[in-house]
């Protein structure tokens, strides 16, 4: 594994490093691409991998195995395989995406996949759902025909909003018979919220207004073992290099208590923050921590004592730059 302090090498004079406390995102990172322009260069992205993630290779074979078998279209091919089976072969009505890890899954699933009978097995139409721009962009590099949606809701309640709006204009051959929506397959990780089902699939909507959300599991997530020794490496490089700012991003309540373990802030007894470590371990450098939204600020609040300097808007690289550019004026 690459050293993470490799990431403070090249580090120009004056410049604030800002580290993404997250797995960088593949085919590109939009907190990267962001950070890297804002203010004429003044940040420098360092990413501190924080979760391990791994797959569910079973379940991924299943879905390979139910793509093939046309769970994701309709057209002649699989009008086929309806007669041929009695059964109608298309399954599901959209695919709903809330998190990189979810992509780089599927991800899996579609490199296993005939190249040339892509376009065969997954309708056009068939919406694929994401909660952000950077999920958006993981999903468009997949290379499906399926338009994408969603990526402006940042959230998961916005985007279950937006799913009820956008399904009552879908065409038919994603509902059944019956005109009820063919279900959406979500793929998720162990640990989620269930805002998506539970708005989808609320009793209080319509009963031809209900939308079946079928969650699959396609990985696990934990904490790396090495986190707060990466972490720890880090914040002493820094040091070293005579930073005098630099921020932290976060990501989600996993890691939180390591990396204020890491930073010198959490008082060894209490296992809570404490103002006067904070003061004590920084010393002339000046460091500030920024949650992409409310969830892991109030976890910080609520389980570690800490009020972090910033929490975005909106679960968003802007969202972010936006809060650090303010807190800056304060």
């Amino acid at each position: 594994m690459e050293d993470v302090t490799s990431g403070l090498k090249d580090l120009s004079l004056g410049q604030v490093p800002v580290y993404l406390l997250k797995t960088k995102s593949s085919p590109t990172d939009a907190y990267e691409d962001y950070f890297k322009e804002l203010d004429n260069g003044k940040y420098k992205p360092v990413f501190v991998p924080v979760l391990d993630h791994m797959f569910r290779e079973d379940t991924l074979r299943t879905l390979r195995r139910s793509a093939e078998r046309f769970a994701f279209a309709s057209g002649s091919e699989a009008d086929a395989r309806r007669k041929a089976t009695n059964n109608p072969a298309k399954k599901y009505g959209g695919i709903i995406f809330t998190s990189q890890r979810a992509v780089d899954a599927f991800a899996t699933v579609v490199a296993k996949l005939d190249p040339t009978k892509i376009d065969a097995l997954f309708d056009k139409n068939m919406p694929l759902y994401v909660v952000g721009p950077a999920t958006a962009n993981g999903v468009k590099a997949l290379g499906l025909p399926c338009p994408v949606y969603g990526q402006h809701t940042g959230n998961g309640e916005a985007l279950a909003g937006f799913i009820l709006e956008w399904h009552m204009t879908m065409p038919r051959d994603v509902t059944h018979l019956d005109g009820r929506k063919l279900p959406l397959l979500f793929l998720v990780g162990e640990q989620r919220r269930d805002i998506i089902p539970k708005t989808l699939q609320s009793e209080n909507l319509p009963y031809h207004h209900q939308i079946q959300v079928l969650e699959v599991i396609v990985y696990e997530t934990g904490e790396m073992a090495t986190f707060e020794e990466d972490f720890t490496s880090l914040i002493r490089a820094a040091k070293v290099a005579k930073v005098k700012e630099q921020w932290v991003i976060v990501f989600s309540p996993q890691g939180c208590e390591a990396m204020l373990n890491a930073l010198g802030w959490l008082d060894p007894k209490s296992a809570s923050f404490n103002e006067g470590l904070r003061e004590v371990m920084s010393g002339p450098m000046k460091t500030r921590v920024a949650t992409i939204g409310p969830t892991t600020r109030d976890f910080l609040r609520q389980e570690l004592g800490f009020d972090p300097d910033v929490c975005a808007r909106q679960p968003t690289p802007e969202g972010v730059g936006e809060g650090m550019r303010e807190s800056g004026e304060e």
